[in-house]
Parts: C-alpha cells; structure tokens; sequence
C-alpha cells in the first residue's frame, strides 16, 4: 500500500514539517545559547499545567502553554540575574511540573489517555485543529526570528557587549525562552515531553557541525528535522512502533554519524 495516500499520514507528514521549521529556528538559539537544561525543565513543568488543564475540564494545550511560560520566565530571570549555574532550580521545577501534573490526573475521575499522548508522543493522530496552531506557531517564531535576527545574534554571542551598547538584554533572553516554551507546547504533542528536547536540539546541532552561519544553521537544521520526522514515520508504521521514539532514534542515530563525519577544520570551529 502506498503509505502517502492515507490522510492521517499526510497530516502527520505536514505537522513534521511545521514542527521542524520552528525547532529549527529555536532550536538554533538553544544549542549557542546553551540553555538546553532550561528547555527541559521547561517542557517537564509544562505537564503540571497539562493535569490541571484535565482536571478542570480545560483544554491540556492551555494548562500547558500557561504552566510552560511561568516555568520559562521564572528560570530565565533568576539565570539572568544570578549568571550563575541554576541546575538545582530547573532540577526541581523539573521534577515539581511532573509531579503537579501526575497528582491532577489522579485526581481527575476516569481514566485519561489523552494525557500518555503528551509524554510520548501521538504524531499519527494529529488533527486539522493541530496543523493550524502548528501554523500559527511557525509564522509567530520566523516572524520574530526575522524581526530580532540581529539582537538575538548580538546577544547569543556577546551579551555583555550588547548590554553596554544600550541593548535590553535580559527583555530579548525572556522573549528567547517564551517562544521556546511556546515551541516545546506544541512539539510534545508530536513526539511527547520525554523526547522534545531531542527534536530541539539534535537537529540544529548536526547543522552547527558543519556550518558557522546561523542562517545556514537553522535552513540545514529545519531539512534534516523533516528528513527525520518522515524516515522515523515510515520505519515505525511498518514496524508497528511508537513514531515519536523512532523519530528521535533517527535523529540521534545521524548524530553520531555526524561526529565522524565532521571535517577537523569544522570540529575546531564549533562547540558542539
């Protein structure tokens, strides 16, 4: 049967692209920011406000995107102010988002199966609802990627430098992580909390191997996260496997192909 002829597959086929621009672009800021952890902590404490969004009879998505904001600005101004190390900090809001978020869906009568589609993923059941928030999404973050490319590049790569040229630093680094936890919202719903830092950073991280430019990076980024989201697609239906797993696999799999790969000039350039 020709896979490609069956609409879930095709919704599931345009979410991955739609997902991927914005991992891309984002994702981008995250690997030469380094806030990797921050994303995590972030996408975990997003899961309170999922069971609560459940429990109160609400949509997930709204419970989600508030508790993912809160989390984002609430770790991005204490890193801001301290420009010290907070892994404790995100480590407990890491684990307290989850906790918030399992204690609610225990809380809630009945059993929820939506909410296992949040933790791991549920990209074959992606609705037309889906794809237009996807959409929304994407012209959201490349609107704002093209609207502050240059205070963004400033601040990435020499903040205090932008912060003495009369840049508001800290305003642009709250901004940064609200449209990262806008993104981590919707890509959990394709490939779940557990692995959405993965679609986030993998991509961009292969594209920084080979490329110093980050325009360059985030267009090889956002082509290899399609390249993923279809291959880990094709190989799960035909072997009957969680996608969001497979995708991620996929990814990280090219990854270490990468690391050999890798031109010893580049490797030299880079920091991942």
């Amino acid at each position: 049967m020709n896979l490609f002829h069956f609409e879930f597959f095709q919704n599931a086929l345009l979410a991955g692209i739609l997902v991927s621009i914005a991992c891309a672009v984002i994702g981008t800021y995250v690997v030469i920011n380094r806030i990797v952890f921050i994303t995590g902590g972030i996408a975990h404490a997003a899961y309170g406000g999922i069971g609560l969004g459940v429990f109160l009879g609400l949509n997930p998505v709204v419970g989600a995107v508030i508790f993912s904001l809160m989390a984002a600005l609430g770790m991005g101004t204490v890193s801001y102010k301290t420009k010290q190390r907070i892994d404790t900090l995100i480590g407990v809001m890491w684990a307290v988002g989850m906790a918030i978020g399992i204690i609610f869906a225990d809380l809630t009568h009945g059993y929820q199966a939506g909410l296992m589609s949040y933790l791991f993923g549920s990209i074959l059941t992606i609705s037309k609802t889906d794809l237009v928030l996807m959409g929304g999404l994407d012209i959201l973050v490349v609107g704002m990627a093209i609207l502050f490319y240059r205070q963004w590049l400033s601040i990435s790569f020499d903040p205090e430098f932008s912060e003495i040229m009369g840049l508001p630093v800290k305003r642009f680094y709250l901004l940064l992580l609200s449209l990262t936890a806008l993104t981590v919202v919707v890509v959990m719903r394709m490939v779940g909390i557990i692995m959405v830092i993965a679609l986030l950073t993998i991509p961009p991280a292969i594209a920084n191997r080979f490329f110093t430019s980050l325009k360059k990076i985030m267009a090889f980024a956002c082509l290899l996260g399609i390249l993923f989201t279809v291959a880990g697609m094709v190989i799960s239906f035909y072997l009957d496997l969680t996608s969001g797993a497979m995708i991620i696999l996929v990814a990280g799999v090219a990854y270490f192909v990468s690391l050999a790969v890798t031109p010893k000039r580049e490797r030299a350039k880079n920091v991942l």
